[in-house]
C-alpha cells in the first residue's frame, strides 16, 4: 500500500485529508503532540478502512521532532507517497501585542517546518517518479493580516514555485488556501468568530474534497467554494492598496481563513 503522511490530523482540515487518503487505500504516518488523540484517531481509520497507521508524537516547533519526522520522510525503504503539510495554529494578538517567542514558534511551525519536512520528502518522490504535496495555506496570504498572512503567503509562493520546479517528474505540489472553515482553529486561539455570517463558512469535507479535485489535475493552488474562489481572484490580481483596505476593514478577525 502506498503511505501518506499527514502532520496535524486529529481534527479539522488535518482530519479531513487522513480520511481521504485511507479511503484511497492509503497506509497513514499521523504527526501531531497529543499522543492520545493520535491513538483515537488510528484506531477508528484502521477500523472504517483497514489502513495501518503510524504515530509519531511531535510538537513541529521542536527543531528536533521536526528532524525526526524529515528523517522518516527520507527513508528509502519505507517511502511516503503522499506529504499533507498542515499542522499550525494562530495567535490571536498584534504583532506588537504578542512575545517574540510566540511569533518564533508560529513561523517553526507555519514555515520552517514545511520547508524542512518537504524538502525531506521530494527527492524520494522524484526518484521514484510520482508522489503528493499538500501544503494547507489560507486565503489570508493574500491580505496583510500580520504574521499569521505573510505565513500563508510563503506557504502559497513556495509550493507554486516547487511545483514549477517539478513539471514532468511525476510529483504534483498543491496549495490549500480555504478560508473561514468549521474547524477547532479559532476556538483553540480564542478568537470571536460570531460576527462572521454562515454562508461566509466552508465545510472540511469542501475544502478537502476540491483540493483532491486539483491536486489530480496538477493545479499548483486550491481554493474551495464559489465566493472565495472570486475574492481570491480579486486579492491576488487587484492592487495592493485594495487588499491592505480590505484587510483595515476587518481588523476585529485579523486571522482571516481559517484552518486546523
Amino acid at each position: 500500500m502506498p503511505t501518506a503522511l499527514v502532520t496535524g490530523p486529529t481534527s479539522g482540515i488535518g482530519r479531513g485529508f487522513a480520511d481521504a487518503f485511507a479511503r484511497k487505500g492509503f497506509d497513514l504516518v499521523l504527526v501531531a503532540r497529543d499522543r492520545e488523540r493520535l491513538r483515537g484517531l488510528a484506531d477508528e481509520l484502521t477500523v472504517q478502512y483497514g489502513v495501518g497507521c503510524e504515530l509519531m508524537p511531535a510538537d513541529l516547533s521542536d527543531r528536533a521532532d521536526v528532524d525526526r519526522v524529515a528523517a522518516r520522510l527520507a527513508d528509502r525503504d519505507r517511502p511516503v507517497s503522499a506529504l499533507v503539510n498542515n499542522a499550525g495554529f494562530g495567535l490571536n494578538r498584534s504583532f506588537l501585542g504578542g512575545s517574540v517567542e510566540d511569533e518564533q514558534r508560529s513561523m517553526d511551525v507555519l514555515v520552517t517546518a514545511v520547508m524542512r519536512l518537504t524538502h525531506a520528502a521530494v527527492p524520494g518522490m522524484v526518484e521514484r517518479g510520482t508522489g503528493m504535496v499538500v501544503n494547507v495555506s489560507s486565503v489570508a496570504g493574500w491580505i496583510t493580516g500580520g504574521t499569521y498572512s505573510a505565513a500563508k503567503s510563503w506557504v502559497t509562493v513556495f509550493s507554486e514555485s516547487l511545483a514549477q520546479e517539478l513539471d514532468g517528474s511525476g510529483v504534483r505540489v498543491t496549495a490549500v488556501c480555504p478560508g473561514f472553515t468549521h474547524t477547532e482553529f479559532h476556538q483553540r486561539a480564542g478568537i470571536d468568530m460570531t460576527a462572521i455570517p454562515e454562508f461566509m463558512w466552508l465545510d472540511v469535507d469542501q475544502v478537502v474534497s476540491q483540493t483532491m479535485r486539483d491536486l489530480a489535475r496538477g493545479r499548483p493552488v486550491s481554493v474551495a467554494g464559489v465566493h472565495y474562489k472570486a475574492a481570491s481572484a480579486f486579492l491576488r490580481h487587484g492592487p495592493r492598496a485594495l487588499a491592505r483596505l480590505t484587510t483595515a476593514s476587518r481588523r476585529r478577525n485579523p486571522r482571516f481563513g481559517a484552518r486546523d
